[in-house]
């Protein structure tokens, strides 16, 4: 039979069609299924939890301005100082905006005559201030500031790099509203999550920290005064802004640590680690935050401690330590991974809750603690009180399969 030439051009092209499809077919079937390589996954060992008993609580300021900010009125060094060991304040952080001495913070603040105290522990520091927000540095010791201050604008990688050279703890302040920290937080350790004694203005503060640990960032949260002016002395007049030194001054709020020494390095290292907690003011009590993961009755960890889910209970402990206000009932807010997960009350002298909950055994959780109650009379900034509200202070989390090497 013979087939004619348009027969022909029709069978040729199925032929090829079938020989395509079969090809397809072919590939496709040798195509492996798609794998994430950020699934999350049961971690290996993590680093042990630092001892719980050979420590010290200590109590400071960490964002406060002298008389080397150029706007800053009535508030030496030495006055900062002074009033700081009145209060029981055992460390404090200097932190003057490095663009008013063009980033020479070593010339000035730290050269200042009044920069010593053998009382009040001193770290170096100073506000690093940008276009694109503000961050505070601490140090145990003297560093090269004037490197940070000039790669201010130069991207994030070069800053992360320079700043892992220098050897800082770098901590993004008052990351919501004006000169809000604009930089990854990626190249920081902490996050200032309560700002001033105006409590209520940090909320937006909270949920910025909130996502950053929900996400693997196991950023310290701590508080920071923020105070620019003192109460005038002897010669000094009075100026504008006088009447904040009685509203927001050292110590509102006040972020205490839990050093294993008192000296200025632990200082910095509890601060990186997150073994912290921020009250309303130095008298106010102090929040602690604990958890017993073997069910031995013996707490195990605190908060910024890090250890892997076993998928069994955890029973935790929430503690108000140093002076409370009697007759005074405290609500105890637990948040679980950015939500809530409890609230509690307790009173007395020393308020204790506890409550059990099973972590995730694949994948991060994290709790922490917000107290809430009485104010606590701080004499010496009077005004603070009606500003910070009835917020009494808050803990950091502790964490579960948190990947250290995130």
């Amino acid at each position: 039979m013979t087939i004619s030439q348009p027969l022909k051009t029709v069978l040729k092209s199925a032929i090829s069609g079938l020989t395509m499809l079969a090809l397809f077919s072919l590939n496709a079937s040798a195509q492996t299924a798609h794998t994430n390589p950020w699934e999350t996954t049961e971690l290996g060992v993590l680093p042990t939890v630092a001892n719980m008993t050979d420590g010290v609580w200590l109590k400071g300021e960490l964002h406060v301005h002298s008389r080397h900010s150029k706007e800053s009125s009535n508030n030496s060094i030495a006055k900062i100082i002074a009033f700081s060991k009145a209060v029981g304040i055992d460390y404090v952080c200097i932190t003057d905006h490095d663009n008013h001495v063009n980033g020479d913070v070593a010339h000035n603040t730290w050269a200042d005559p009044e920069f010593k105290s053998n009382d009040v522990l001193l770290l170096y520091g100073g506000e690093w201030t940008t276009t694109r927000g503000h961050g505070n540095v601490f140090s145990a010791r003297p560093y090269d500031h004037q490197r940070l201050y000039d790669v201010r604008d130069q991207r994030d990688v070069v800053i992360g790099a320079v700043k892992k050279q220098l050897n800082i703890h770098l901590s993004a302040n008052h990351p919501s509203g004006k000169d809000h920290f604009g930089y990854s937080y990626d190249i920081v350790n902490s996050i200032e999550v309560w700002n001033s004694a105006i409590w209520s203005k940090n909320a937006n503060a909270i949920m910025i920290w909130d996502d950053m640990l929900s996400s693997g960032r196991k950023l310290t949260g701590r508080g920071g005064s923020d105070a620019h002016h003192g109460t005038p002395e002897g010669s000094e007049q009075p100026g504008k802004n006088t009447y904040q030194a009685k509203a927001n001054y050292v110590g509102t709020p006040t972020t205490w640590v839990f050093a294993t020494a008192k000296t200025s390095q632990a200082v910095v290292d509890a601060l990186t680690n997150g073994r912290v907690s921020i009250s309303s003011n130095p008298y106010a009590p102090r929040v602690e935050f604990y958890a017993d993961i073997n069910e031995d009755g013996k707490m195990d960890m605190m908060m910024g401690d890090n250890v892997k889910a076993t998928g069994k209970p955890v029973k935790f402990m929430v503690q108000l330590s140093g002076k409370t206000v009697s007759d005074s009932t405290y609500t105890i807010n637990i948040v679980k991974n950015g939500d809530p997960f409890g609230t509690y009350q307790a009173k007395g002298k020393q308020p204790v809750v506890e409550f059990t909950d099973t972590p995730a055994l694949i994948g991060r959780t994290y709790y922490r603690v917000t107290v809430e109650g009485p104010s606590t009379p701080y004499p010496q900034v009077p005004l603070s009180e009606k500003l910070s509200g009835n917020m009494v202070g808050l803990s950091n989390p502790i964490f579960f399969n948190f990947d250290p090497n995130f």
